[in-house]
């Protein structure tokens, strides 16, 4: 029975979310004034909060002092990422599958992007997204730093596209696979050419957002993810099925 009784903690923060007496930002009572209030142990509270955190929900501070305790925060995608990459790693979802998935959804989100983007913040996101291009065409840029620019630039795209739940799902389906694209990409055979053409497809992409073209930039999209999937799987011979 005790190892169900952090629920309660669970529906209650849940409901304060609701209701709006928590708000992203704010922190949690301290454990022991949740235990008090609910009548449970500290364990339990604690167990409800390690909870939350793996949610995304709270970030959890340690030691005393105003930095100590639970604050709410959003990170849906983080956890998000987590459940399909354990679930990637026990071969259960097919990286295939994860990966048509993304094709689906960012293509149609690219394509939306470049239907309705038109307010001074658009236009700033589609210059810090050319700025992260720029960046990209160091051919001394650190992979590591590559792969995040890469990350942040779709991303950008995808955001202009307008749905925050489609955002949230693509950074989630990134998350799931980068492990496995960093793992690829030392085995390439020309990874600095895979780079060059990455960013022809990246500038593609761009072109056709800024440009007001959503077929375009749709197709662009799907035959980005393609390629980069296709040469990235099939070289370390992790067959990647898009049917």
């Amino acid at each position: 029975m005790e190892k169900k009784t952090y629920t309660i903690v669970l529906q209650n923060i849940e409901d304060r979310l609701r209701n709006g007496e928590l708000a992203v930002g704010d922190r949690l009572p301290a454990e022991r004034a949740l235990a008090e209030e609910f009548g449970i142990s500290r364990a339990s509270v604690r167990e409800a909060i390690r909870v939350l955190d793996a949610m995304g929900l709270v970030r959890s501070g340690v030691g005393s002092g105003p930095s100590a305790g639970a604050v709410v925060v959003s990170e849906p995608s983080a956890a998000l990422g987590w459940g399909l990459r354990m679930h990637l790693a026990s071969n259960f979802l097919p990286v295939g599958d994860v990966v048509a998935t993304r094709e689906q959804l960012e293509s149609q989100a690219a394509a939306d992007a470049a239907a309705r983007w038109s307010t001074t913040q658009d236009k700033i996101a589609l210059t810090r997204a050319k700025r992260y291009l720029d960046e990209m065409d160091d051919p001394m840029l650190p992979d590591m730093r590559f792969h995040e620019l890469d990350a942040h630039f779709h991303l950008v795209v995808s955001g202009l596209g307008g749905n925050v739940v489609v955002t949230t799902i693509l950074d989630s389906l990134r998350q799931a696979t980068v492990g496995y694209v960093q793992e690829g990409v030392p085995r390439l055979g020309d990874w600095p050419s895979v780079r060059r053409t990455l960013q022809e497809q990246h500038r593609g992409i761009l072109e056709s957002v800024q440009g007001r073209s959503p077929e375009e930039a749709s197709q662009r999209v799907r035959e980005h993810i393609r390629w980069f999937y296709g040469v990235a799987y099939e070289e370390n011979s992790v067959p990647v099925s898009f049917s």
